[in-house]
């Protein structure tokens, strides 16, 4: 017997087809269909969608579920759980595990994991090089046949740049983007927070944007004359998006993510040294906050990635200086969004579901991010009004290091669907 979804009446927006209108979505066996007939129809799981946005199932290119070896902050099964309770239906995992994700081995690892205990889709990257060590090369070609959809070493950014340049030829000629955390660490050694006036007031080492801004320029040079696709993780900075403006206007092939953390919040947040405002890179002044919004409005950022780090309130209750960086966000990215973005008149609807679906999918070349006949039904149904208090307490993650916590958001998530299957019904988990 065939596995049949109905979903009925909601209001459908798919970005990629300029799709928008009150209409149905059809599913059978996991497959997204134009229309079905009568006995399908009859046999079909019917879903009411009325008053509902139904949009693909959200992608996020930048996730840390922290499997292998850290699982007391986060586990494929919680953070799955905690993508799924956010609508997101695939993401992308970085690299920096323990062990770390430089040899095949390790990949086999984690998706033998994602396949006994994942509820949604997850993709593996591989590091750019060995232990993350910023050294020695990678094997890209082994990571490459093992799985990973892109090559990075997340928060080690690699600092010789010669290495670098090795590095993105290589990943070039296995057809794969490279992403990096930009990150000139010799300016930021024992920097916890932007460096500015709230630095000074606090009395807390400043991090100059400088160290973000150096490497951006630096990977805009190494893209033009390799021809490697390079994207910037979690632009902070209001001159590396006006760098990465000027280089997408000569046709530079270079991307930029920018993250809910960094759209909503300024370093003002500090002021009562709250470790669950401590990030890399750190956040900055409303006017870097403003050219990341206005970024993301004229295409400058491609997309809108969580960067989804868990760390466990042991961790983060100590002096602001030794607490580690890092937020989670899939639970409440969307709402979180939808009040950044659309609900302050800056996007469209149709905007933010794409800078959240098909756009980080096109980067990393995933099926996904669409609601195209014949795609994976993975879909994502919300209410785009519908307001709600932030509990971290109540999260599926196993970590609480999450900024909104108490924050009332706009924009809830009703029901998660893959491959045809619901996952998540608006309060559980039902896979």
């Amino acid at each position: 017997m065939s596995n049949i979804l109905w979903i009925q009446g909601g209001r459908v927006i798919d970005p990629a087809n300029n799709r928008d209108s009150v209409s149905d979505v059809f599913a059978i066996d996991g497959k997204l269909v134009g229309s079905l007939n009568e006995a399908q129809k009859a046999e079909a799981t019917q879903v009411d969608a009325s008053g509902l946005v139904v949009a693909p199932g959200l992608v996020d290119i930048h996730v840390h579920f922290r499997y292998p070896g850290q699982t007391h902050k986060e586990d494929i099964s919680s953070g799955t759980k905690a993508a799924a309770a956010g609508g997101f239906t695939s993401v992308v995992c970085m690299p920096n595990t323990s062990p770390v994700c430089d040899n095949a081995g390790t990949i086999q690892r984690i998706m033998d994991e994602v396949r006994r205990k994942a509820v949604i889709k997850v993709y593996p990257t591989g590091c750019l090089t060995l232990g993350m060590q910023g050294e020695h090369l990678a094997p890209t070609g082994q990571l490459k046949n093992a799985g990973v959809v892109a090559m990075t070493d997340d928060g080690q950014c690699v600092q010789n740049n010669e290495i670098m340049r090795r590095a993105v030829e290589y990943a070039k000629m296995f057809d794969l983007i490279i992403m990096d955390h930009c990150q000139d660490a010799s300016l930021t050694k024992g920097a916890v927070m932007n460096e500015g006036e709230w630095s000074l007031r606090l009395g807390l080492r400043g991090w100059p944007k400088a160290a973000e801004d150096i490497i951006v320029a630096r990977n805009v040079i190494l893209a033009e004359i390799t021809g490697a696709h390079i994207h910037m993780q979690h632009v902070s900075s209001s001159a590396s998006v006006d760098i990465l403006r000027r280089a997408k206007e000569r046709g530079v092939p270079v991307s930029g993510e920018a993250s809910p953390h960094h759209i909503e919040f300024t370093d003002a947040k500090l002021a009562d040294y709250d470790t669950g405002f401590k990030m890399n890179p750190p956040l900055r002044t409303d006017a870097d906050r403003e050219a990341l919004i206005q970024g993301l409005c004229d295409g400058t950022l491609d997309c809108i990635a969580t960067d989804h780090a868990p760390h466990t309130p042991t961790e983060k209750d100590c002096e602001f200086d030794y607490a580690p960086f890092g937020i989670i966000g899939l639970e409440n990215s969307l709402a979180s969004n939808l009040g950044t973005l659309y609900h302050s008149k800056r996007l469209s609807l149709n905007e933010v579901i794409a800078l959240m679906t098909h756009k980080g999918a096109e980067l990393c070349k995933l099926d996904a991010g669409t609601l195209s006949d014949g795609a994976p039904a993975d879909i994502c149904l919300f209410d785009p009004d519908e307001s709600w208090t932030v509990d971290a307490d109540k999260f599926f993650s196993k970590s609480r290091n999450c900024p909104w916590h108490g924050q009332t958001l706009k924009g809830k998530v009703k029901a998660t669907f893959v491959n045809g299957k619901q996952i998540f019904d608006g309060q559980s988990i039902t896979a």
